[in-house]
């Protein structure tokens, strides 16, 4: 597992491009056949991917959690971004198409992943973070999430917001997990900007087609910096962070976000003309 510092938003403003990579950038996920995870200390995140191919991959705890398993103290929310694949936590199973999510809940000990297709694999994504009470397990379908829908053809940027994990939707200690499509036409993401000190964020960006690209925009209001994001790369945004982006065509993105507070609407606008 790797591990990533926390980083102060004065840190932040001294950095080059590769120095923004290598804190904030997260790459070479969805590898085949194995379980790839990165320890951020921003709000004690763990951001991970399973990808089984021709045999079952089984989530064993980490030396850097100190614990017996990996959720003994931590809850995960996972969302299938690939093909038709299967979850097993505890001996329940649980099938998974794209964009699904399953909540596990803290205490859960046995977690293995599985794909039906070793040709079209499952490719699971997973946010876990430290969680102080347990709550129960529940998958989620995409017809059965809180759907939003936000945006206008001339703003570019018509989507629509799929809320897994969430006060009003599936409980969980901290977690707030779901889904945002964009659609064709449309490439402006979390537009006018907002921050939020009360949690932070990780942002997976997918569907990407190939030679397209997001810019997605982070830092201060007043002093912001992009990172050039491919398919199926992701990206930790601190609380003092603005999270937005544009890509040279639509594309899906997964948000995670934990903190202290669990409101969806827990904003800090920020007005355009602040932008720098």
């Amino acid at each position: 597992m790797e591990v990533r510092q926390s980083c102060s938003a004065r840190e932040f403003a001294r950095m080059d491009t590769a120095a923004l990579r290598a804190d904030f950038l997260m790459d070479g996920l969805f590898l085949p056949g194995q379980i790839v995870m990165t320890y951020s200390h921003v709000d004690r995140i763990i951001t991970g991917s399973a990808v089984a191919v021709d045999k079952p991959l089984q989530l064993s705890t980490a030396a850097e959690l100190r614990a017996d398993f990996f959720l003994q103290r931590r809850e995960m929310g996972i969302i299938n971004i690939g093909g038709d694949g299967t979850v097993v936590a505890d001996g329940n199973s649980y099938r998974m198409k794209k964009y699904e999510c399953l909540y596990l809940g803290r205490g859960t000990k046995d977690i293995v992943f599985s794909s039906d297709s070793a040709a079209a694999p499952a490719q699971f994504y997973f946010n876990s973070c430290p969680a102080h009470a347990s709550y129960p397990s529940v998958l989620m379908t995409l017809d059965k999430a809180t759907p939003v829908k936000l945006g206008s053809d001339s703003e570019c940027n018509k989507r629509t917001i799929y809320k897994y994990i969430h006060p009003q939707g599936t409980a969980s200690c901290q977690l707030v997990l779901g889904v945002t499509i964009l659609e064709d036409g449309s490439v402006w993401n979390t537009m006018p900007a907002h921050t939020h000190e009360r949690r932070m964020e990780v942002y997976l960006y997918f569907d990407i087609p190939e030679n397209q690209m997001v810019f997605h925009l982070m830092g201060a209001p007043e002093e912001t910096r992009h990172l050039v994001v491919r398919d199926r790369q992701a990206v930790i945004s601190p609380s003092w962070s603005i999270h937005s982006g544009v890509g040279t065509k639509n594309y899906s993105f997964v948000w995670g976000m934990c903190g202290e507070n669990q409101d969806f609407s827990d904003m800090d606008a920020v007005a355009p003309g602040r932008m720098r």
